[in-house]
Protein backbone atom coordinates (compact mmCIF):
# COMPACT_ATOMS: atom_id res chain seq x y z
CA UNK A 1 0.00 0.00 0.00
CA UNK A 2 1.70 3.58 -0.66
CA UNK A 3 1.46 6.18 1.53
CA UNK A 4 2.90 9.67 1.40
CA UNK A 5 2.93 11.45 5.04
CA UNK A 6 3.08 14.97 4.90
CA UNK A 7 4.38 16.39 8.53
CA UNK A 8 5.89 20.57 9.30
CA UNK A 9 3.18 21.80 9.02
CA UNK A 10 1.94 25.12 11.06
CA UNK A 11 1.45 28.70 12.07
CA UNK A 12 3.79 30.84 11.42
CA UNK A 13 4.58 34.28 11.23
CA UNK A 14 5.56 36.51 8.03
CA UNK A 15 8.95 36.31 7.29
CA UNK A 16 9.29 32.86 9.04
CA UNK A 17 9.88 29.64 8.04
CA UNK A 18 9.13 25.95 8.17
CA UNK A 19 10.53 22.77 6.87
CA UNK A 20 7.71 20.30 5.40
CA UNK A 21 8.89 16.42 4.89
CA UNK A 22 7.08 13.71 2.90
CA UNK A 23 7.82 10.24 3.97
CA UNK A 24 7.06 7.65 1.50
CA UNK A 25 6.23 4.25 1.40
CA UNK A 26 4.93 0.95 -0.58
CA UNK A 27 6.76 2.56 -4.01
CA UNK A 28 10.76 2.29 -5.23
CA UNK A 29 11.47 6.17 -4.10
CA UNK A 30 14.43 6.72 -6.20
CA UNK A 31 11.96 5.38 -9.05
CA UNK A 32 9.77 8.78 -8.77
CA UNK A 33 9.46 12.62 -9.55
CA UNK A 34 8.46 14.14 -6.53
CA UNK A 35 6.67 17.23 -5.98
CA UNK A 36 5.15 19.43 -3.81
CA UNK A 37 1.66 21.56 -4.41
CA UNK A 38 -0.71 23.06 -2.38
CA UNK A 39 -4.29 24.47 -2.03
CA UNK A 40 -5.58 27.70 -0.68
CA UNK A 41 -9.23 27.90 0.25
CA UNK A 42 -11.48 28.81 -3.17
CA UNK A 43 -8.36 28.07 -5.67
CA UNK A 44 -7.40 25.55 -7.81
CA UNK A 45 -4.66 23.19 -6.31
CA UNK A 46 -0.90 24.34 -7.86
CA UNK A 47 2.72 23.31 -8.08
CA UNK A 48 5.35 24.72 -5.90
CA UNK A 49 8.21 22.65 -6.71
CA UNK A 50 9.48 19.41 -8.27
CA UNK A 51 12.52 17.35 -8.08
CA UNK A 52 13.22 14.37 -10.34
CA UNK A 53 14.47 11.44 -9.74
CA UNK A 54 17.81 12.47 -10.19
CA UNK A 55 17.83 15.64 -8.47
CA UNK A 56 16.61 18.47 -10.81
CA UNK A 57 14.29 21.03 -9.54
CA UNK A 58 12.21 23.35 -10.65
CA UNK A 59 9.92 25.07 -8.90
CA UNK A 60 6.96 27.86 -9.33
CA UNK A 61 7.62 31.41 -9.78
CA UNK A 62 5.76 32.50 -6.77
CA UNK A 63 8.86 30.85 -4.44
CA UNK A 64 11.75 30.89 -6.64
CA UNK A 65 14.34 32.17 -4.28
CA UNK A 66 12.73 31.70 -0.82
CA UNK A 67 11.57 27.67 -1.30
CA UNK A 68 14.20 25.18 -1.85
CA UNK A 69 13.23 21.28 -2.69
CA UNK A 70 15.13 18.39 -1.64
CA UNK A 71 14.84 14.38 -1.43
CA UNK A 72 16.94 12.02 0.70
CA UNK A 73 16.50 8.60 -1.51
CA UNK A 74 18.28 6.72 1.69
CA UNK A 75 15.85 8.17 3.78
CA UNK A 76 12.49 7.73 0.95
CA UNK A 77 11.48 11.49 2.22
CA UNK A 78 11.20 14.35 0.52
CA UNK A 79 11.66 17.87 1.96
CA UNK A 80 10.79 21.66 0.86
CA UNK A 81 12.82 24.26 2.79
CA UNK A 82 10.54 27.35 2.68
CA UNK A 83 12.06 30.38 4.38
CA UNK A 84 10.74 34.20 4.01
CA UNK A 85 7.00 32.93 4.23
CA UNK A 86 4.07 35.36 3.52
CA UNK A 87 0.25 34.98 3.81
CA UNK A 88 -0.06 34.23 0.17
CA UNK A 89 1.79 31.04 1.13
CA UNK A 90 -1.14 30.28 3.25
CA UNK A 91 -2.39 26.93 2.01
CA UNK A 92 -2.69 23.41 3.05
CA UNK A 93 0.55 21.85 0.80
CA UNK A 94 0.49 18.04 -0.38
CA UNK A 95 2.98 15.64 -1.73
CA UNK A 96 3.29 13.98 -4.93
CA UNK A 97 4.70 11.26 -6.18
CA UNK A 98 4.65 10.53 -9.98
CA UNK A 99 6.46 7.58 -11.96
CA UNK A 100 4.88 7.53 -15.43
CA UNK A 101 0.97 6.22 -15.10
CA UNK A 102 1.14 6.40 -11.62
CA UNK A 103 0.53 9.37 -9.46
CA UNK A 104 0.31 9.66 -5.65
CA UNK A 105 -0.95 11.93 -3.23
CA UNK A 106 -0.73 12.44 0.70
CA UNK A 107 -3.34 13.90 2.64
CA UNK A 108 -1.87 17.14 3.28
CA UNK A 109 -0.39 19.32 5.77
CA UNK A 110 -1.73 22.97 6.77
CA UNK A 111 0.86 25.90 6.79
CA UNK A 112 -0.96 28.84 7.71
CA UNK A 113 1.18 32.18 7.54
CA UNK A 114 -0.15 34.87 9.61
CA UNK A 115 0.52 37.75 12.71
Amino acid sequence: QVQLVESGGGLVQPGGSLRLSCAASGIIFNNYAMGWYRQAPGKQRELVATITKGGSTNYADSVKGRFTISRDNAKRTMYVQMNSLKPEDTAVYFCNANWGAAHYWGQGTQVTISS
